[in-house]
């Protein structure tokens, strides 16, 4: 995915250990104005992998670059100012200061803090300025998180559960900034979400982790593309000779499959002469139940070289 003089962040058999659990290794490169979904169950290491990015935790063993240099220790602080974070859990020590207070705070650490960009983020998400954070609704202090985010008009933009809290007017509210980020200043975007329909909407790559280890990187228009449930009329072995065929089973007089390689075997149905009677696109979220179990092709979840994706 992308090339090395255009990538953000590049990952190289990264592994951090939590507990009794080993995140990685995780090898990934994310280039320039791309939106990349990490996803996987709670305590699959998605906010650890984000936790490294912002040097907030160093990784055990691995490397990582940024904008195509490696740090040791803290990123540098013109480094730091090109990264915008939203947290899952919000810092305590601002509680005791207004929005107002918090976003003056942050300021300082950017050069290219937008103060008019953070007012008029805050009065469209209708956050009260000078209302301490600790008072805030879980929602409004998500809403201020994100303006605060996307104030300094970050090249980097990394978001954890940035949902959490929004209610549905904020949430699409939350995809119209995103959008914005993406199509007007080319902002990077790397977020941990489990809202299936953001994935849908935003993401252009999709990262599984799965019980700590990194099962690939894809692209998520392939596999909504790739990805179908076909009955027609034929023999138990005209099922099984099609590709990449993830479940096959007989209905009646009919034979089901569900394949990854859907263009491939509606061809190759067509081309024996047997009748297709009805398709089924699959839904992302059973596409990922069967690549956490290993049954997506590798071609299809593996990093790839040059500009393919």
């Amino acid at each position: 995915m992308g090339n090395a003089e255009n990538n953000v962040i590049e990952m190289q058999d990264v592994t951090k250990t939590r507990g009794r659990r080993q995140i990685g290794p995780i090898t990934l490169t994310v280039p320039a104005g791309y939106v990349v979904a990490l996803v996987g169950h709670n305590g699959s290491g998605k906010s650890t992998l984000l936790n490294m990015l912002t040097r907030l935790s160093l990784p055990d063993a691995g490397h990582i670059r940024w904008f195509g240099r490696e740090y040791d220790g803290e990123l540098p602080s013109e480094i730091r100012q090109w990264i915008g974070y939203m947290p899952e859990h919000f810092y305590s020590e601002e509680n005791r200061m207004t929005a107002e207070q918090a976003a003056a705070f942050r300021a300082h650490w950017y050069s290219g803090w937008d103060e008019i960009r953070f007012r008029e983020l805050m009065e469209k998400f209708e956050v009260p300025e000078h209302t301490k954070l600790s008072k805030l609704s879980k929602g409004e202090r998500r809403r201020f998180e994100l303006a605060a985010a996307l104030a300094p008009h970050p090249r980097l933009l990394l978001l954890d559960e940035p949902s959490s809290g929004l209610d549905p007017f904020a949430w699409k509210m939350m995809l119209e900034e995103l959008r914005d980020c993406m199509r007007n200043e080319k902002t990077t975007i790397i977020m941990a979400t489990h809202i299936i329909d953001e994935i849908k909407r935003l993401a252009d790559y999709i990262v599984l982790l799965h019980e700590g280890r990194h099962l690939g990187c894809a692209e998520k228009d392939r596999l909504l593309e790739s990805g179908k449930e076909l009955w027609f009329e034929g023999t138990e072995e005209d099922a099984s000779d099609l590709p990449c065929v993830l479940e096959r089973s007989r209905e009646g007089l009919l034979q089901r499959v569900v394949t990854m390689e859907a263009a491939a075997a509606v061809e190759a149905l067509e081309e024996a002469g047997i009748r297709i009677l009805r398709t089924r696109a699959l839904e992302l979220d059973e596409i990922m139940m069967h690549w956490a179990a290993g049954r997506l092709p590798q071609e299809m979840t593996s990093e790839r070289k040059g500009n393919e994706a």
